[in-house]
C-alpha cells in the first residue's frame, strides 16, 4: 500500500517509516501541517493516511477536513496525545475513519492500518479487467483473450488483489490478510505459491507476463500487454 504518514515527532515518524517500509509499504513523511496537506491533497493517491492531531501549521484535523471537502475518501487514522471523548469525537467528526492515542503499539496500528483496507479495499463491483484479462467474482469465471482460464478459487481471490491496484504494488501481507483473513500462522511464502500458480495459467500459455515481482514488497499486474 502507499501510506502517508504526517507526523511531526521525528523518531515517531522514522520508526513508522521503518516499520512500514519492513511490511512491504510504501511511505511518504511529512513532519509538518504545510507538507502534510500538500502531498495529501496533491501527492497521493494514497490507500491509507496516518495524521498526527498537533502538527506545525494546519492542525491534522484541518488536514482531514480539507482532504474531505475535496472529497478525497482515502482513510484516515488519527495520532494523537490528547486524552479525551471530546478530542475522539472531533477526529470522527471531522472526517477521519480511526483514532489511536500515544503511546500505542505498533502492532496495534498494524492492525488497524489492515482493518481499514480491509474496509475500504473490498471491491464494489465483482468484475475487473486488466488489459485482455478479465475476472468476474461472481460468475466464478477468468478469461484471457476470450479464452476462458480455470482458476480454483482462492487463485481468483489473489488475483483479485491485483486487479482492484492495476500497475500498483500490492504487499504480500495484505494478500495474506485479504485472501486467508486470518493469517495467523500462516506462512507468507504461500502467496509465492499462488502467484506463481497464476503465472502459469493467465501469463505462460498466453506468452505474457503480467504479473510482476516488485523486490521487497510484492507483485503488481500490469495494464500494458507483454
Amino acid at each position: 500500500m502507499y501510506i502517508l504518514v504526517v507526523e511531526d515527532e521525528e523518531s515517531l515518524a522514522e520508526s513508522l517509516r521503518m516499520g512500514l517500509s519492513a511490511e512491504g509499504h510504501t511511505v511518504h513523511v511529512a513532519k509538518d501541517g504545510h507538507h502534510g496537506l500538500d502531498l495529501a491533497l496533491a501527492g497521493g493517491p494514497y490507500d491509507i493516511v496516518l495524521l498526527d492531531v498537533m502538527l506545525p501549521g494546519p492542525s491534522g484535523l484541518e488536514i482531514c477536513s480539507r482532504m474531505r471537502a475535496h472529497g478525497d475518501k482515502t482513510p484516515v487514522l488519527m495520532l494523537t496525545a490528547i486524552h479525551g471523548d471530546l478530542d475522539e469525537a472531533e477526529g470522527l467528526d471531522c472526517g477521519a475513519d480511526d483514532y489511536l492515542t500515544k503511546p500505542f503499539s505498533y502492532v496495534v496500528l498494524a492492525a488497524r492500518i489492515r482493518a481499514l483496507a480491509r474496509r475500504t479495499c473490498a471491491p464494489e463491483i465483482a468484475t475487473f479487467q486488466v488489459g485482455d484479462l478479465t475476472l468476474d467474482l461472481v460468475g466464478r469465471r477468468c478469461e484471457r483473450g476470450g479464452r476462458d482460464v480455470e482458476l480454483t478459487s482462492r487463485e481468483m481471490a489473489v488475483l483479485a488483489c491485483l486487479m482492484q491496484q492495476p500497475d500498483r504494488a500490492v504487499a504480500k501481507g495484505h494478500i495474506l490478510d485479504e485472501v486467508w483473513q486470518t493469517p495467523n500462522g500462516i506462512d507468507l511464502n504461500i502467496v509465492e505459491v499462488y502467484v506463481s500458480s497464476l503465472r502459469k495459467k493467465i501469463d505462460a500459455p498466453f506468452g505474457r507476463r503480467s504479473i510482476r515481482t516488485v523486490h521487497g514488497t510484492g507483485y503488481r499486474i500490469s495494464s500494458i500487454d507483454n
